[in-house]
């Protein structure tokens, strides 16, 4: 009789083969009295009626059709390596949160059994189990390997199908907002098979572990979590698992977390903390990484065509409106009087309208830059009772922040003194040093903004990510926090994540 020894990954017993059917002929000729041709159709069988939604089972699925030969059972039985697969899915997916039978554990441990006694009859024929196995074992490790080391969703098909941006004159729609836009390394569904073939499971299973240190922590929370905290930290390290450039891997970085509705300025020890304001419901901030390039003191407020739109157009016609929110109309020529400018004419896409710099600008006193797609940015605003309310999800997309002239002093660290006065007396921040002082006095009747400096670079460029996380260590204690989910991300997540959470 053929038994199984549970080993570890370190231990080895026989080499792994690719073995052929036809090879198999003597050894199941002698333990189950099948021949290789009735075995090559039990597993062609049960190949072809099998249910296969996710991706990775359609790649199991094609490389048995391109290789129709068993992969976990030889001559001499089963691989070694098939019990540690087994152990570390029994040992791993718990600890992940998810269901064991999204990686068919039951059905595996069962059939292994049958295999350790070959407890065979009519309803469970040899051919059929062996068949079974071999490729639940091998549905089971490319689900799990391709999971663990790229994800089991693919943000970009979760996140950028949710907003409806245009549609047709049915009401159907043509295309969404993009509101992930993160680059993410994409899975190499081949990779499980090379390692297969080459002897290689037992090393790439340790391989695939995510070693990142956020993932440990939620991971390390989950031991002492209820049911419905275990659910959002198995959503939330899902977040963790995707291939992207970490800007927890640079020094000095800033962190965004909409969910939570805070920043977080790191530099090694040092974190700077703040409330942020962020995109409402219809106009949601988008997920994205970029560095901040430079910064603009009294920055004028090119309005953007969307909230001309539906905000400003209305009131075409208007004057004192125009007066009172300092716009300035501009045409094909120049600017333009408002009073000659008609709401048609302004959602037309053919006048622009900006905004004066200074006291009472919708971006504030300052403006952090970074390129993306999208024309967001960190910036002041002239509403500072906005932080505290206790849902902050009101503007158009861009990051309002709290503390604008601190972060302005992070991303500056080798300004002198008057460097950063001269920030100050810009933004009508009281001066600290005696020559901005003395500068306040001299030009106190001088129309304001006092405009010493206009922009600013930042070099070397500062990293800077806008994520969503309802669970995270915080940044400044390293407790892992949780906040609510706002956005209804982590709605989506588990919808993807259906087939393997409890």
């Amino acid at each position: 009789m053929l038994c199984l020894i549970t080993i570890g990954c370190t231990e080895a017993t026989h080499k792994a083969e690719k073995v052929e059917l036809s090879d198999l002929s003597e050894w199941v000729d002698t333990y189950y009295a099948l021949n290789a041709q009735q075995l090559a159709g039990h597993l062609e069988h049960f190949i072809s009626t099998q249910h296969d939604s996710l991706i990775a089972d359609r790649a199991v699925k094609k490389y048995y059709k391109e290789n129709p030969s068993l992969q976990w059972v030889s001559s001499k039985g089963l691989r070694a390596d098939a019990d540690s697969l087994l152990a570390v899915l029994q040992r791993e997916v718990p600890q992940m949160g998810f269901d064991e039978k999204a990686f068919f554990l039951p059905q595996l441990q069962e059939a292994v059994e049958r295999f350790h006694t070959l407890d065979f009859d009519e309803q469970h024929t040899a051919g059929s189990e062996v068949a079974q196995l071999d490729v639940l074992l091998t549905k089971a490790y490319v689900r799990y390997a391709i999971g663990q080391h790229y994800g089991f969703t693919r943000p970009e098909s979760v996140f950028n199908a949710v907003d409806p941006k245009t549609v047709d004159t049915l009401g159907k729609v043509k295309t969404y907002c993009r509101l992930f836009d993160i680059k993410v390394e994409h899975p190499d569904y081949q990779e499980p098979f090379r390692k297969l073939q080459a002897d290689s499971v037992c090393p790439y299973l340790a391989e695939v572990l995510p070693t990142d240190g956020v993932y440990q922590k939620l991971q390390q929370t989950m031991a002492t979590a209820t049911a419905d905290e275990r659910r959002r930290l198995a959503i939330n390290m899902e977040r963790r698992r995707w291939r992207t450039q970490r800007v927890e891997d640079s020094r000095k970085h800033i962190f965004v977390n909409l969910a939570a509705q805070h920043l977080w300025a790191v530099d090694g020890d040092s974190v700077l903390p703040m409330r942020i304001c962020y995109g409402a419901l219809k106009t949601k901030s988008p997920l994205l990484s970029s560095a901040i390039t430079y910064m603009e003191i009294n920055p004028n407020w090119g309005i953007p065509l969307s909230i001309i739109r539906n905000d400003v157009a209305r009131h075409g016609g208007d004057s004192a409106y125009f007066a009172r929110h300092r716009y300035t109309i501009y045409g094909p020529d120049g600017a333009v009087n408002p009073r000659h400018v008609t709401s048609s004419m302004l959602t037309s896409g053919r006048y622009r309208v900006s905004q004066k710099g200074g006291a009472g600008n919708s971006l504030g006193r300052i403006v952090f830059r970074f390129p993306n797609n999208f024309a967001v940015y960190l910036h002041d605003t002239s509403n500072r009772g906005a932080f505290q309310y206790a849902n902050r999800a009101l503007s158009h997309g861009c990051i309002r922040v709290q503390k604008p002239f601190e972060l302005a002093h992070y991303l500056l660290p080798e300004a002198d003194e008057w460097t950063l006065d001269k920030i100050r007396i810009s933004m009508d921040i009281k001066p600290e040093t005696e020559q901005g002082r003395k500068y306040l006095k001299e030009h106190v009747d001088d129309e304001r903004p006092l405009r010493l400096i206009n922009t600013k670079s930042v070099d070397p460029h500062i990293p800077v990510v806008i994520d969503y996380y309802t669970a995270y260590p915080n940044p400044k204690t390293g407790a892992v926090e949780t906040w609510p989910d706002g956005y209804g991300y982590d709605r989506l997540l588990a919808r993807s994540l259906k087939p393997f959470l409890r």
